[in-house]
């Protein structure tokens, strides 16, 4: 079965250790090799800048890492392909694995609305908000504040419904997320699961599950341990737990998958890089059929990726 994996952190982990080589790093919970053995079709690679950068060198950063997705991702492997936009997904080979670049929290761009423009042109195709904390654009998922966007996030969304970009709403705060809702054109989380399941902030409470079923987006069910079962530990049956539970509330249509691989320091049992999926996708099958395994796999999220400007 194809995937449609939303989110992962690979960039950042090249960025910290520009040592790792893509084709076949073990240090990679994502590699060029895994994508290829898992059938993966589409990964979504995150620009994610750490808060412990300087400001000054936010955006210095977040190019450094669209440079390494070009020249250590795109470029020796001539099987992964960039996508910007829907038809590209439409036109990859069957032995070819489409790239999606997104940028994850809008610190590295400051106030500055250029900045967010160049790297829509440098391809990035999804633009995340916020990480966990405040910015110019909106308050995360913990700042305690918990406002929402700020006028200048009002003019990043007329941006980002004017080119239609995807707008990702995970990690931000719940009144940033409700504000996205009602100003954006192509919202989605990338990486969220089920706050009723497991109540930790970053999660998506069951009336934001609805809404984002009303707008006929998708959110993709992440393998962070503490977004699953609160502790550092979790199996692929809280995983399923997740997903049941979006069904339950109407979801069916509306469920895909980002795994956060590379991105957390605790992993699911049974799930430790993008090679496992297939240890999912058998679980799946015992209690949903082909098709919505397929839906929740690959097709949800690719019928919600915008036709981009």
């Amino acid at each position: 079965m194809r995937i449609f994996d939303a989110h992962c952190d690979v960039l950042y982990k090249m960025f910290k250790n520009p040592s790792i080589k893509f084709q076949n790093s073990a240090s990679l919970q994502v590699n060029g090799e895994q994508l290829t053995a898992a059938n993966v079709k589409i990964q979504g690679f995150a620009i994610y800048v750490s808060p412990n950068i300087h400001p000054n060198l936010l955006f210095d950063a977040a190019l450094h890492m669209v440079e390494l997705f070009y020249e250590k991702i795109i470029k020796p492997n001539p099987f992964i392909k960039l996508i910007t936009r829907t038809e590209h997904i439409d036109m990859l080979d069957d032995d070819q694995v489409g790239a999606i670049l997104t940028l994850e929290g809008c610190d590295a761009i400051g106030r500055d609305l250029l900045k967010l423009k160049t790297l829509l042109r440098l391809g990035v195709s999804s633009v995340g908000l916020t990480w966990n904390n405040a910015n110019s654009v909106a308050d995360g998922a913990l700042e305690e504040r918990g406002g929402g966007l700020t006028q200048f996030g009002k003019e990043v969304i007329r941006l980002l419904n004017e080119t239609n970009t995807w707008c990702d709403i995970s990690h931000l705060s719940e009144k940033g997320f409700w504000d996205v809702i009602e100003w954006g054109n192509h919202p989605f989380a990338s990486h969220s699961n089920c706050y009723s399941l497991c109540p930790h902030p970053r999660n998506l409470k069951n009336d934001q599950i609805k809404a984002i079923i009303e707008r006929d987006s998708v959110m993709g069910v992440t393998f962070v341990p503490q977004f699953l079962s609160g502790q550092n530990e979790a199996s692929i049956i809280d995983v399923l737990r997740h997903v049941e539970h979006i069904c339950e509330l109407g979801g069916e249509n509306h469920i895909g998958f980002g795994s956060d691989f590379d991105g957390t320091e605790h992993i699911v049992s049974g799930l430790t890089s993008i090679g496992d999926y297939f240890l999912l996708i058998n679980e799946l099958q015992k209690y949903y059929s082909e098709i919505q395994v397929s839906k929740f796999l690959y097709e949800n999220m690719k019928k919600r990726y915008p036709r981009r400007i």
